[in-house]
């Protein structure tokens, strides 16, 4: 058989399997499928498996948990998996293990990172690329050979639930983070890559209302050069091998059905040549979500049709096919077509070679101290510091501080959905009871259950059994990872010295107000109150995650109240966010005294809270979305259009609130730090770039203060006059410096005009002559320098030549080998 035979080409081999299978062999490589119907207590049932396999399978979904929270157990059974699809089915076509990496593999004993909203607020995508480096190799070796992350959808409103899935409201800051994630994920040799799934492809992250699923109202022009772009960023820079369909609509026709957006766009535009997958369940969406088909066959016709690969999660629709096609109703052609992206994938993985996990190495790599540094790392430059009156640093001699809030005390706050504890937290649940499923609107398998006897669902809920058993979820997750709450880092930090005294003070959403007293007791005979808040993510009981969105931006259930209750007995007082997505902090930001952002940080969260609080290191984040002062501006966000938005001429005098200014609460790049940075010296050259051409734009960034810090430097640009209206700021590059006192460095951005491109009158890409202004500073609202620079000859067409992002270098002025002259790297 020649597809056996590495030594032909991919194309060869994959014309050759395609030559020799069924009908129902190829639409089973089209489809995936959950395996706990199989999964027993000792492993897979082998009769179950073969009844419900007989043709192979293209997929198997959501693997991480199914062994429990053990993850030899995991990769023990996947391999059973994999040898009964190798070596008893009729061509052995091996099939692709998937599974959610979004900030590590959502695995038990997987590293953890913070979630992709605090990544992106680290504005360092080198580091990015080594994380998702580590995810790449403990995904090998457990046998899963693609990701369903990053999500690269653009989020403008706040209200929506996954805010902290994405990398925030900026496309250039979501390209050079998507980028830098697909490289890192996928390698650079495919034999040892994983898949990368970019989604939720398109325009997902601004939904009707900020719910999820709703419906997305854009433009043609917007959804290309905002919206898309991370998507063909990481297409054309990083070889992004996999889409995934976003569940919403646009224009009247449902993502997953729009031969629009998943070939016309999707391929011939943006030139992406891997294969596509669905979101879970949303083939049968179309039915039971915009009743645009009648049926499941229906269903499966629409989305094939439009360019839709693999139904993901399970074979509910697409087994249809077999029947459309023997009828007519649709063309072999159209079966071919996907089935061939999906083998070429599969080849290129080399998983006709080596389609096995590597269990021995499993324990090595997942043992690793190597990744909890970086983690640590990434923990601590996501923190962002939204406001400082003096307090912080805090002192080392204080006598006694008090550490206040539901989530003082908690791990669980530092994982965001789509990480192992809330997944342990939800199969926990559902396994416990099954109408759990059915509340959460996850659809309920009575087909498939119908097939099982009692004995077989037994055997299922065994195969689980620990994730039933586990009664104290703070504690398995302490013996999970080696994480320790704010109150236990802060009291780590301070020695036994320093009595910290602890009070929940209320729960994150209950009404109940009985733990305040205790709270104010503790505060009152504090030297300083670390009050720690935010939101939940989950499924379950969450205030973010998927399908967790809210109209109001305000702290949930009573934190608010106890704040200002702690705030009122007069001890200085820090507030600690732990959320997934901006929060109209607006009494606070009046109130308090400082406020540090710290997202979902992970399991290093707590060391890298105290380390911030007390100084042990600099907080240099910065917002990678705007924070409202209220959730009636939304959408809100730093590169709205001229005329419109919150940056107006002054004599515009007919577009304002009347109840509150129309500016942010905090600005998107905003983010304060021990020190200081002063800006000078700005130099543009040349003055006049031809529009084929390059500019380079370079600064000096100097360190006036008496601490070590990191700034992000950020370059922004406006197109002064167009033919059709344009951003009145554009980010156009960025660099995360570090600077001791008195140390310098000169900061050179390296920007293509093809970067500048957007679509004109006709809907053609072009670069178009004209003056730019130039800004360069510390945020979007915090413009130190300004220059302008003229682009000169022709208009020029860049469609599918498009450039994403700059470069970047940095130079010590001072010759010297500090943190600056070490950190010269591109981006």
């Amino acid at each position: 058989m020649k597809y056996k035979d590495p030594t032909l080409p991919i194309e060869q081999r994959v014309a050759d399997l395609l030559s020799q299978m069924t009908l129902e062999e190829k639409v089973a490589q089209l489809c995936g499928l959950m395996p706990l119907a199989f999964w027993g207590p000792q492993g897979v049932n082998q009769a179950r498996m073969q009844a419900m396999l007989p043709h192979g399978i293209g997929q198997i979904s959501g693997v991480g948990a199914m062994g429990g929270v053990q993850i030899r157990r995991t990769v023990e059974g996947l391999n059973q998996i994999q040898r009964y699809l190798v070596e008893q089915t009729r061509l052995g076509i091996p099939a692709i293990f998937h599974n959610e990496a979004l900030n590590g593999l959502v695995a038990p004993q997987a590293i953890n990172f913070p979630t992709a909203i605090g990544l992106s607020a680290a504005w360092e995508p080198k580091l990015v690329e080594q994380m998702a480096d580590v995810i790449r190799q403990q995904m090998v070796a457990a046998g899963m050979r693609q990701a369903l992350s990053p999500v690269m959808d653009v989020a403008r409103d706040a209200r929506w639930g996954r805010v902290h899935e994405t990398y925030g409201e900026d496309p250039y800051l979501c390209s050079a983070m998507s980028i830098a994630f697909v490289r890192g994920l996928q390698g650079a040799d495919w034999r040892e890559g994983v898949i990368a799934t970019g989604k939720h492809f398109l325009g997902y992250g601004l939904s009707e209302g900020g719910l999820n699923c709703a419906a997305t109202h854009l433009g043609e022009r917007e959804l290309y050069e905002c919206f898309a772009r991370p998507f063909e960023a990481a297409i054309r820079e990083a070889g992004l091998a996999s889409i995934m369909n976003s569940y919403s609509e646009i224009n009247g026709v449902p993502c997953v059905a729009s031969k629009d957006v998943l070939t016309d766009l999707l391929r011939s535009k943006m030139g992406f040549d891997g294969f596509v997958v669905s979101d879970y369940f949303a083939v049968r969406r179309l039915l039971t979500q915009f009743h645009v088909a009648a049926d499941l066959e229906e269903a499966a016709i629409q989305a094939l049709e439009a360019g839709l690969d693999v139904e993901l999660p399970n074979p509910e629709a697409y087994p249809n096919l077999v029947q459309a096609v023997r009828a007519g109703r649709v063309e072999m052609a159209l079966i071919d077509q996907a089935v061939r992206r999906t083998l070429t994938w599969k080849f290129r993985l080399g998983l006709f070679e080596q389609p096995y996990a590597q269990v021995d190495q499993v324990a090595t790599l997942f043992s690793d101290p190597e990744p909890r540094r970086l983690s640590q790392q990434l923990a601590a430059k996501s923190l962002v510091l939204l406001k400082n009156d003096g307090l912080l640093p805090l002192r080392k001699d204080l006598k006694r501080v008090a550490v206040i809030g539901p989530h003082a005390d908690s791990m669980r706050a530092f994982f965001g959905w789509y990480t192992f504890p809330p997944i342990l937290e939800l199969m926990r649940e559902i396994m416990r009871n099954p109408e759990t499923a059915v509340s959460l609107g996850l659809p309920s398998d009575d087909a498939r259950r119908s097939q099982m006897d009692e004995a077989e669902m037994q055997a299922m809920k065994e195969a689980v059994a620990d994730l039933q058993a586990v009664e104290d979820l703070e504690a398995a997750i302490k013996a999970m990872y080696p994480a320790v709450s704010v109150r236990e880092a802060i009291q780590q930090l301070l020695g036994p010295g320093v009595e910290v005294v602890y009070a929940q003070g209320c729960d994150l959403t209950a009404p109940s107000t009985e733990g305040f007293a205790a709270a104010v007791e503790a505060a009152k005979g504090a030297d300083a109150a670390i009050v720690v808040l935010g939101d939940r993510s989950s499924m379950l009981n969450g205030t973010t995650g998927e399908g967790k969105d809210r109209a109001s931006l305000a702290l949930p259930g009573v934190q608010q109240q106890l704040l200002e209750a702690v705030w009122a007995t007069g001890t200085p007082t820090a507030l600690v966010l732990i959320n997934g997505r901006p929060l109209a902090v607006n009494w606070a930001a009046e109130h308090v005294s400082a406020i540090l952002e710290a997202w979902y940080p992970g399991q290093e969260g707590g060391p890298a809270i105290a380390a911030a609080l007390w100084g042990e290191i600099n907080p240099g984040g910065k917002l990678p979305v705007t924070i409202p002062r209220s959730e009636g501006q939304i959408p809100i966000y730093h590169y709205h259009k001229m005329g419109s938005g919150y940056q107006r001429p002054e004599e515009n005098t007919l577009s304002q609130y009347t109840d509150i200014p129309n500016t942010p609460l905090y600005a998107f790049g905003h983010g304060l730090s021990y020190t200081r940075f002063e800006y000078s010296d700005l130099r543009i050259h040349p003055a006049q770039v031809d529009s084929r051409g390059q500019v380079e734009i370079a600064c000096d960034v100097t360190n006036v203060g008496e601490r070590a810090g990191d700034e992000v430097v950020q370059l922004y640009l406006r197109d002064r006059l167009a033919r059709v209206t344009r951003p009145v700021q554009e980010l156009a590059g960025f660099k995360r410096i570090s600077l001791a006192p008195g140390e310098r460095c000169t900061v050179t951005f390296t920007v293509e005009m093809r970067q500048l491109g957007f679509y004109n009158h006709e809907m053609r890409f072009v670069v178009e002559p004209g003056a730019v202004d130039v800004m360069v500073g510390a945020g979007s609202d915090d413009i130190r320098l300004r220059g302008e620079f003229e682009i000169t000859g022709e208009v020029v067409e860049v469609m599918g030549d498009r450039a994403f992002t700059s470069q970047a270098r940095v130079e010590n002025v001072d010759g010297g080998t500090g943190a600056a002259g070490l950190a010269s790297l591109q981006e």
